[in-house]
C-alpha cells in the first residue's frame, strides 16, 4: 500500500496486485483508496495449486477455480489475469 500511490503519480493507468489470493485485503483497501482500475494477477502457483488438488480428487476443480476468481473480483479487481482464462471462458460461453 505504501508504494501504490507512486504508480498513478508517475503516470500509471492501472494498479496491479500479485499474487492475488494472499492479498485480497490489499485489493479491497486499494479499491477504497484509488480511482484507477485495479488488476489482479492470479499467478501460476495459485492456478497450479487448484489444478493439482483437483487432479488428485481432493476438490472440485471448476468450483474451486470459480471461487478463487470470484473472490478476487469481490475484493475489487476490475481485471483478473489468470492461467484459467481460456477454460473459464469456454465454460461460460453460450
Amino acid at each position: 500500500m505504501r508504494e501504490m500511490p507512486a504508480d498513478p503519480e508517475e503516470g500509471g493507468d492501472v494498479l496491479m496486485v500479485k499474487p492475488a489470493l494472499p492479498y485480497l485485503d490489499l485489493l479491497a483497501d486499494a479499491r477504497r483508496e484509488f480511482e484507477v482500475p485495479l488488476a489482479a494477477y492470479h499467478v501460476s502457483g495459485e492456478y497450479a495449486m487448484i489444478k493439482a488438488a483437483a487432479e488428485r480428487g481432493w476438490i472440485d476443480g471448476e468450483r474451486a477455480m470459480d471461487e478463487a476468481l470470484v473472490s478476487i473480483k469481490r475484493a475489487g479487481a476490475d481485471w483478473i489475469l489468470t492461467y484459467a482464462a481460456l477454460e473459464v471462458a469456454a465454460r461460460l460461453a453460450p
